[in-house]
């Protein structure tokens, strides 16, 4: 498993100024402080910042790039709305991508073993969220369960894709938790339960756990 950092807010040093401008705003988004629709312009970021344009501009095109804003010339960045036809798609990506992994690593033991390990450290960290009343960072540790199993499975460019998609899937499960710690509460439950059909090599009955844990965490009510 990588080091790396997960989310772009959880950089303590950003690379450029735009970055970390880009990084604030997208955790303002995902936390829901920018509402989808609301506009969000070069001057905002020039004046809350104290910042140039270059560095504004350059802040926009990332915000995009993350699927959290849409640019429209001359006027600035529109803050995207998840439709549920975005939140269907990506979730099934990254289902799709997990139980590969899962299949991938099912005639290792060791690797099994490891993979356990690290997601029961993820659970322990999203604990500590919850504990913390700490959605934000619970929709941080959720993508990094999710993310740790797909990198377990030793596709580098898979897991620098689903590493992009960082900031989109944050909000997703910021928008499914938001309604109180019940919702996060369950999340972690059916992590632990995705757990168990990887220690024991399973990839099938993963795959059943993990399209349940889609259908009863973000589509309550529906047929995942």
């Amino acid at each position: 498993m990588t080091d790396r950092i997960l989310l772009p807010w959880h950089d303590p040093a950003p690379r450029s100024v735009a970055l970390r401008l880009a990084a604030t705003v997208a955790q303002q988004i995902v936390e829901g402080r920018r509402a989808a629709g609301d506009l969000v312009t070069e001057a905002q970021l020039v004046e809350a910042f104290g910042v140039s344009r270059t560095p504004a501009r350059e802040a926009m095109v990332q915000l995009q790039s993350w699927g959290l804003v849409r640019l429209a010339p001359k006027k600035g960045g529109v803050v995207t709305v998840v439709s549920p036809t975005e939140r269907r798609d990506l979730l099934d990506v990254r289902a799709t991508l997990e139980i590969r992994s899962v299949q991938v690593v099912a005639g290792s033991a060791a690797d099994r073993t490891s993979l356990a390990a690290t997601l029961r450290a993820s659970l322990d960290a999203q604990q500590r969220a919850l504990d913390a009343g700490d959605l934000l960072d619970f929709a941080g540790e959720d993508f990094g369960f999710h993310l740790r199993i797909i990198e377990a499975g030793g596709n580098a460019v898979v897991a620098e894709m689903a590493s992009a998609l960082g900031p989109r899937f944050a909000r997703l499960t910021h928008l499914a938790v938001s309604g109180g710690g019940a919702a996060a509460r369950l999340f972690r439950a059916e992590h632990e339960a995705l757990i168990g059909p990887i220690e024991a090599g399973d990839p099938a009955g993963f795959a059943t756990a993990v399209r349940e844990h889609l259908r009863s965490a973000h589509f309550p009510g529906e047929l995942a």
